[in-house]
């Protein structure tokens, strides 16, 4: 430890020394690390920072990554009615909408001509189950079910663009994630949080089955079982406590150390709009970001932390100094279609403030660069030349593919 980060850390609890001690010295912290570590303020929030930042620097370097993308938005319509979301349409509504084939093409196309090489496909959860014109559509386009669509068109996708999908669907079945894994690179569900509470009535997940914690950590795993590549993560502000926030978290660091799957944990917060339920909810603070981001970091140390820049516009260069090595998918052609207000930040705008920071902005696939040459089942062998075609020998996309 240097005389600075000594100075800094002989101004902490005996109990927060050890903490951030163990965490340095590349020790697995326990469950009441985290408790500990997600109530940091003032000087020990500083001090949380700095170890996260440090802890980041030795498993990822001075590296901070992005993907290029197009967001394809499915389907709007979905069985669940979350109290935060302004996504989801109901039939009959002017803005509900399916894509079809042809639209979903066009926006794929549009991205490879721009460098995109990630198809990022988000849709309503399961819509067919609750509404009888969704199981027409899907009948006329040849399908039972928005899985079976799904898994149509990002098979379209890949044979005709060569974009590499990720999907994220809401739970599946293990008949439901085979179906998908063979045509996506890597695939997402964020765990949100694990607590229960957030289901009972008048909670932003009030009548949301999809938002069960037991059935979403089920999918998680069966992903692991299955070696899918996979996306999970926090969405803060919805109503949860710290001690939520660290006990899912730790959910999350669990299923990772028993299959290895979890290639990034994104820490999102909540943007509260008008038109939802919780419109007078107040939004998490820079500094609730910031900590989770940590937290996130000291309890994962080898795993991809990302925040999404578009979220916080003004300040999210700080996510760096909290520990994060990513910033997620950013698209030069399509909006974020759950955060529409939300414009992303143009990729030379990412690049300044990512080296001004004292970082290098790479460019990655939709599957992380340390998967990419792995050999035990993580990369689809109906994408691997694609996906080496695209990467150099440390699994970033090739110098002369990110020049676009």
């Amino acid at each position: 430890m240097t005389t600075l980060e000594h100075s800094i850390y002989s101004s902490l609890s005996a109990d927060l020394q050890e903490t951030l001690t163990k965490a340095l010295a590349g020790h697995d912290l326990l469950p009441q690390d985290g408790y500990r570590l997600i109530e940091a303020t003032g000087s020990n929030l500083s001090a949380l920072m700095l170890t996260a930042s440090l802890v980041r620097d030795r498993h990822k370097g001075r590296t901070a990554t992005y993907s290029r993308k197009v967001f394809i938005p499915l389907t709007n319509l979905c069985r669940q009615k979350c109290g935060y979301c302004t996504f989801v349409k109901a039939p009959g509504d002017p803005a509900a909408h399916t894509m079809t084939p042809d639209e979903v093409l066009a926006v794929a196309v549009a991205g490879r001509q721009q460098g995109c090489k990630e198809a990022m496909f988000s849709l309503g959860e399961r819509p067919e189950e609750i509404y009888p014109q969704v199981r027409e559509q899907l009948a006329h386009l040849g399908h039972c079910s928005m899985v079976s669509y799904l898994r149509a068109m990002c098979e379209l996708v890949v044979e005709q663009t060569g974009l590499l999908p990720h999907a994220n669907p809401g739970i599946l079945t293990r008949e439901e994630l085979a179906q998908l894994r063979d045509v996506n690179a890597s695939m997402g569900l964020m765990l949100e949080n694990v607590s229960s509470r957030l289901a009972a009535p008048g909670g932003p997940h009030w009548q949301c089955a999809g938002k069960v914690p037991r059935a979403r950590l089920d999918t998680i795993a069966c992903a692991g079982e299955m070696k899918v590549p996979f996306t999970t993560g926090l969405l803060i502000g919805i109503g949860e406590t710290s001690q939520e926030r660290a006990d899912s978290l730790l959910a999350i660091k669990e299923l990772h150390a028993r299959y290895g799957h979890i290639q990034e944990v994104i820490i999102q917060n909540l943007r509260v709009k008008e038109d939802t339920a919780m419109r007078g909810w107040r939004e998490p603070s820079l500094l609730d970001m910031v900590r989770t981001i940590a937290v996130a970091r000291l309890l994962l140390p080898a795993t991809n932390i990302q925040a999404p820049p578009n979220l916080t516009p003004v300040a999210y260069q700080l996510y760096l100094l909290a520990g994060i090595n990513d910033w997620g998918g950013i698209s030069p052609v399509t909006s974020d279609f759950i955060n529409p207000e939300a414009t992303w930040p143009s990729i030379a705008e990412l690049k300044a403030v990512t080296e001004e920071a004292g970082f290098e902005l790479r460019e990655r696939l939709a599957i992380y660069p340390e998967y990419v040459a792995r050999r035990d089942g993580f990369v689809r062998e109906s994408l691997r030349q694609r996906i080496l075609a695209w990467t150099d020998d440390d699994g970033y996309v090739r110098r002369e593919e990110e020049r676009w």
